[in-house]
């Protein structure tokens, strides 16, 4: 019963179950019964609400769907389930077609409170960056040609001199993300060679990127040393061989380690590096160029610091603290990272020309000192808090219907900062008897645009930090709907 009526609303499958008597009985039917209430291709693209939801498609898409759709239909009868009045599914058919030509991904108003959101996109971009790609997208552009000689260029060059200023660095290298930018330095730097790592390194951070299976893929061999808590810098120089590649710091992004514990600093390990000609690289995971401890937050290490300490290579995300789009950075010496351009991963895993000049943009907001006015996520980070107190109560009072404020605290999310927390001002909107929160946060999700909010206690939590300014009036008016429409 639950495959036939996969897809079918709840109005329809009622519908299916309680329809007219002819269609009570449809349990009591024989199967060659059942099967001839089958409606044809023909039929079923002619019912109005698929001839609404498949406007502008091709036809012949349209006739093959549906001929998929009556095969997993007569499937279901095969198994003995009955068959659904046509309307019924004619209106699956039509959600389906809906579904398929729905555009994707869709913009969301974050009303939870977490900053940096993974499954709402990460960081949403400044104007300048949103600028940027859609003159990249446009059309043709100077990715890869350097317009004075006329020759072919590198699309490096578009960030490449930007990051150098802003990270002390020799040199610089973009890819796809933080992944492909760790796999990449491995696989060039280590392959069939030794790397050493403390064992309360060795994360796994989300989509379960492992840290050893990195290291596996890339060829290289993962030597641990230490402890889960406490490892000393005697550790890793009591490991290093002559098979020995690289020295590898990651830092815990997504947990933190506290109490009797002992981690080596980014100094010490430059320090041995140059000791004994190894290679020193640092995955900054989320990657940050502004002191977080200047916000009230936890101190989060910066590439610059990475590099003024003598680390060989540091490597960080571009969608993360940094607030721009999708990329892995790599920063470091000249000669390490002329080495990973000239490797075949390089080519694998490059930026392509939108995301590269949204980059390029959210950086030059970082050049001008300007990045608490312009990056979104550092605005929301930079926002005072009597500013989120005057937004919170004025969305209680516009509400109603029990609408309140009180003290809450927004994370920074995106595996940066676990633990840090920011003071803030929530709405909290209690449910009447009767009704559920987690039910109400389903209809503002269905809402357009979506928003999305926490439940606490069979309450709904907004906290107005994540949540553009712009954006007020409607998350507004899709509170008041969802009220009348969950208390009516």
């Amino acid at each position: 019963m639950l495959d036939l009526y996969h897809g079918l609303s709840a109005p329809s499958r009622s519908r299916a179950c309680n329809a007219a008597p002819d269609e009570v009985q449809c349990h009591r039917m024989a199967p060659s019964t059942q099967f001839r209430r089958l409606p044809s291709v023909d039929r079923l693209i002619s019912a109005p609400a698929v001839r609404h939801a498949a406007e502008g498609c091709l036809h012949e898409v349209i006739v093959e769907m549906a001929r998929r759709y009556l095969e997993e239909i007569r499937s279901a009868l095969a198994r003995g389930n009955p068959c659904p009045p046509f309307e019924a599914l004619a209106e699956a058919f039509a959600s389906r077609i809906r579904s398929l030509t729905a555009l994707g991904p869709r913009p969301v108003i974050n009303a939870t409170g977490v900053i940096i959101h993974t499954n709402l996109g990460r960081a949403p971009l400044s104007d300048a960056a949103i600028t940027a790609m859609t003159e990249a997208a446009r059309g043709y552009n100077n990715l890869e040609i350097d317009l004075e000689s006329g020759k072919r260029g590198s699309r490096n060059v578009h960030v490449e001199s930007i990051l150098c200023q802003l990270t002390g660095a020799e040199a610089a290298l973009v890819v796809n993300n933080n992944a492909s930018a760790v796999l990449l330095a491995l696989t060039a730097l280590a392959k069939r060679k030794e790397v050493i790592v403390s064992r309360g390194h060795a994360v796994e951070i989300g989509g379960k990127f492992r840290i050893p299976d990195v290291m596996r893929q890339s060829g290289a061999k993962l030597v641990e040393v230490g402890t889960t808590n406490r490892t000393y810098i005697a550790d890793y120089e009591q490991a290093i061989t002559p098979r020995t590649g690289a020295l590898l710091r990651v830092h815990s992004s997504n947990f933190r380690i506290i109490g009797f514990a002992e981690e080596v600093t980014i100094e010490e390990l430059a320090k041995l590096g140059k000791k004994h000609g190894i290679p020193v690289l640092d995955d900054l995971g989320s990657g940050c160029l502004l002191d977080t401890a200047a916000f009230g937050l936890g101190k989060e290490p910066r590439p610059q610091e990475s590099i003024a300490a003598g680390a060989d290579l540091a490597m960080f995300s571009g969608d993360k603290l940094l607030g721009g789009p999708q990329a892995g950075i790599i920063v470091g010496q000249k000669a390490l990272v002329e080495k990973l351009k000239r490797h075949p991963l390089t080519r694998a895993g490059r930026i392509d020309k939108v995301r590269l000049a949204g980059l390029a943009a959210t950086l030059i907001h970082y050049l001008r000192g300007e990045a608490t006015e312009k990056i979104p996520i550092w605005r929301m980070i930079a926002t005072p808090l009597d500013a989120l107190e005057q937004r919170a109560e004025r969305w209680a009072r516009e509400i109603g219907y029990g609408a309140h404020t009180q003290p809450g605290e927004s994370a920074i999310g995106g595996g940066s900062l676990p633990g840090s927390t920011l003071p803030t001002r929530i709405v909290v909107i209690p449910m009447s008897r009767g009704t559920n929160a987690q039910d109400a946060a389903k209809l503002l999700r269905l809402h357009s645009p979506p928003v999305i909010a926490r439940v606490e206690r069979n309450a709904l939590v907004l906290d107005p930090r994540t949540v553009l300014e712009r954006e007020d009036e409607v998350v507004k008016e899709a509170l008041r709907r969802m009220l009348e429409e969950s208390q009516s």
